[in-house]
């Protein structure tokens, strides 16, 4: 079940940095990367976000976190992970397509680093385009996504 998180609260603020830590370690596998932004982002720092975390659970547990920007232009994707104990499940597939549902944005883009194969079938098989690729200034080469929701 998807349900709005309220990371102003420590709890779940925690909870939220607990699942982006073991499922961004995976990713930092995927890429070869030994300096992850990502895996530095303390409880603290998603607690004070200005964006809108969405949680997936399963019986209790928390098995994947959605990250949501609002923009003019549209919804950006900062973050959507999913616990490796819940992999293979749909999960990520059940966010994407919650994202398209939320909101009256007319384009939701997202980005994932370039290595990371599994994110990249998930937004390609969802709709979305390739918009870019870029290297980082830690070294790590991402793409860009973009789907343009038609009204």
């Amino acid at each position: 079940m998807i349900s709005i998180l309220n990371h102003k609260i420590a709890p779940i603020a925690n909870q939220i940095y607990e699942v982006f830590q073991v499922s961004y370690a995976v990713e930092a596998q995927l890429l070869k990367a030994t300096d992850f932004p990502p895996l530095k982002r303390t409880a603290n720092a998603i607690q004070q976000s200005s964006t809108m975390f969405y949680g997936y659970k399963v019986k209790d547990s928390l098995a994947a976190v959605m990250e949501i920007e609002s923009k003019e232009s549209g919804i950006h994707i900062c973050s959507l992970v999913v616990s490796p104990t819940y992999f293979r499940q749909g999960i990520g597939r059940k966010l994407v397509s919650f994202a398209k549902e939320i909101g009256q944005a007319k384009t939701i883009t997202v980005e994932t680093g370039l290595a990371n194969g599994p994110a990249i079938s998930l937004y390609k098989n969802a709709g979305f385009v390739e918009s870019k690729q870029y290297l980082t200034d830690v070294g790590i080469w991402k793409i860009a996504f973009i789907l343009n929701k038609t009204p």
